[in-house]
């Protein structure tokens, strides 16, 4: 009698260690469904954290704060040393993504992208490109493409002796 009732004892916790198995596929298969529904609704939305990955990165060049303004020396290695250049130039007082907008002038903009805060650090020969979500800025800080909708925040620009001033 008590072998029969060992046994019967096996055969229970067999049966037991089936409904687990069971349970855990169906849950682990309920999760991988899950997942490549979320996949395909943010795809559908232009993605979660889809930024693109060819855009080229800005180089990072260094400002010198001199009271209210940032001063970048400009010299012929400069990225800013021809017109269609950018930067991003960092400083004590901020980093700003700049541009050469003509021989004698530059746009000077915030980093921050309007969308969800990244930092911008990509252009493509006429846009900020922010590698986040892929939203688009022209030099003059207005939003080519989106999802964000509001422009960069500008600052003032002068330029003399190979001397960029940014006013803060």
């Amino acid at each position: 009698m008590l072998r029969v009732s060992r046994q019967r004892s096996k055969f229970s916790n067999m049966s037991q260690e089936t409904d687990i198995t069971r349970r855990a596929f169906c849950v682990q298969a309920c999760q991988a469904a899950s997942c490549l529904a979320v996949g395909t609704f943010a795809s559908a939305c232009g993605g979660l954290g889809s930024g693109p990955s060819n855009v080229p990165q800005l180089t990072t060049i260094n400002g010198t704060i001199s009271g209210a303004t940032v001063q970048v020396q400009i010299d012929s290695s400069s990225p800013l040393a021809s017109v269609g250049g950018a930067a991003m130039v960092r400083s004590s007082g901020g980093a700003f993504l700049v541009a050469r907008t003509g021989q004698e002038s530059f746009s000077a903009l915030t980093t921050v992208c309007t969308h969800e805060t990244c930092t911008i650090t990509g252009f493509d020969s006429s846009n900020f490109v922010c590698p986040c979500h892929g939203s688009r800025f022209s030099t003059a800080g207005r939003v080519v493409n989106g999802p964000a909708n509001a422009p960069l925040r500008s600052f003032a620009t002068s330029f003399a002796n190979n001397l960029l001033t940014i006013s803060l």
